[in-house]
């Protein structure tokens, strides 16, 4: 009877170690820390990917009901309409912008602009130089038209508050600048990725 005490107090300890080895495992404490910048700059991305949304939604409304008859369009408030052509010129020249990436012609600017950059090709071809500085001349005045629309209708953000909401957007260029492109670190130095 004593051995049969001793197993069962000895079978006990090795359940009660392996629950507790087992409960270890089962609880996991994932402490996330989000400073400032990080929730500013999702506040930004949302907002962004909200009005990218109001795209597709503008270029899927049917202008015809199911009898055939024109129905009225919803009104777009102008500033919100400003902001979703600008995104669809920005698709429009996502290509051309690339190109001017990859061949540093462009480097993103720690202002959340694209900034010229004369190369051999700029300098022996006008043609291509005019093309290029009027492409980028059309992204800066995008990208400022969507940060403006951000910033107006974001509550957490005021007019004077644009050139912050510029440096985040510069960050996240940076962040997803690809190689071989240049950008501008916040001290002014640029680099290639």
């Amino acid at each position: 009877m004593k051995f049969f005490k001793l197993t069962s107090k000895s079978l006990a300890l090795v359940l009660l170690l392996a629950l507790a080895s087992c409960a270890e495992k089962l609880v996991d404490v994932n402490v996330t820390i989000v400073d400032q910048k990080t929730a500013l700059e999702n506040q930004i991305l949302g907002s962004y990917e909200e009005l990218g949304n109001d795209v597709l939604l503008l270029a899927s409304v049917r202008s015809v009901d199911e009898e055939g008859k024109l129905k009225p369009t919803t009104e777009i408030p102008k500033g919100k309409l400003k902001a979703l052509r600008a995104i669809q010129r920005q698709e429009f020249n996502r290509d051309d912008i690339q190109e001017f990436k990859k061949s540093q012609v462009a480097g993103e600017g720690n202002d959340g602009l694209l900034k010229f950059f004369e190369t051999e090709r700029t300098k022996t071809e006008a043609k291509f130089k005019e093309f290029a500085t009027a492409i980028i001349a059309e992204e800066n005045e995008d990208r400022l038209v969507i940060l403006k629309r951000i910033v107006a209708t974001n509550e957490n953000f005021a007019d004077r508050d644009l050139p912050k909401v510029q440096k985040i957007s510069a960050s996240l260029n940076r962040d997803n600048a690809k190689p071989g492109e240049k950008f501008q670190l916040e001290t002014g130095e640029w680099r290639s990725n």
